[in-house]
């Protein structure tokens, strides 16, 4: 971006009538800094979809918002190659507090002012973009939960896959693979941290398994003395078996029991 040229936004709210403030209080501050609203988007999903045709220097986001939140898109973006700077715009001061103990680039409480708004984003303009990670861990705080969706780097795009659709995921040297019924994707992810994340929603078969507990069917023992597993497990929606560890097998089948 050059010194002279408009900052490029995104303006992401599930409101329309945030969006129209936001791009009033951006007139209003035209003279002190030159800004092009270049898009809209009314959740994380959507921006997503814009910002893979379309690069832009700053996304104005909310928090709350239905399908993936701001702070969620956050964190996929930081996985961009030249990620956007990110300015959260929300109503929960309680938040916005936590964010700047966590660094974030800026909070900016609704109804957001004028002169709040151009600091944040004269900021925005020098400034690096924020660490994903911080962003997650926001995240978490805000949600009381992990992700809704992950991120899959595949020849030269970001795909996103819904972790409601995951069946399991396996370990496999430095990366994981994330398994739905349609296919594989590979994920940059540690199995220790997704296991975390994820808690409530999949349990550890195996040293290298993580299985959605929805998609357990059934067990089986392992024929004779099999080196890989003290047993299988059997899935809803494909065919392959998953192994299992002896230390792991009775809470698994009390789980599907259950």
């Amino acid at each position: 971006m050059q010194k002279d040229s408009p900052l490029k936004i995104l303006l992401v709210d599930d409101e329309p009538l945030a969006r129209d403030r936001l791009r009033t209080l951006l007139d209003d501050i035209a003279i002190q800094l030159s800004t092009e609203v270049v898009g809209e988007a009314g959740n994380g999903l959507q921006a997503l979809a814009f910002l893979r045709e379309q690069a832009v220097d700053v996304v104005l986001a909310d928090i709350r918002m239905p399908g993936m939140d701001g702070i969620e898109l956050a964190g996929h973006l930081g996985a961009f190659e030249k990620p956007p700077a990110v300015i959260f715009t929300t109503a929960y001061d309680n938040y916005a507090v936590q964010a700047f103990d966590l660094n974030a680039l800026d909070y900016l409480l609704k109804p957001v002012r004028t002169q709040r708004l151009l600091t944040a984003l004269q900021k925005a303009r020098a400034a690096l973009p924020p660490d994903a990670g911080l962003l997650a861990g926001i995240g978490r705080e805000v949600r009381g939960s992990g992700r809704t969706h992950l991120s899959c780097h595949e020849r030269g795009r970001l795909l996103l896959v819904p972790v409601a659709e995951v069946l399991y995921f396996k370990a496999d040297l430095k990366y994981v693979t994330a398994r739905t019924v349609e296919r594989e994707f590979l994920l940059d992810e540690a199995l220790t941290h997704l296991e975390v994340e994820f808690a409530e929603r999949f349990i550890r078969l195996h040293r290298a398994v993580l299985v959605a507990k929805s998609a357990l069917a059934g067990f089986e023992k392992a024929a004779g003395e099999d080196a890989d597993a003290y047993g299988w497990a059997l899935l809803r929606g494909v065919s392959e078996k998953l192994p299992v560890s002896r230390r792991q097998w009775a809470p698994a089948k009390a789980l599907v029991n259950h």
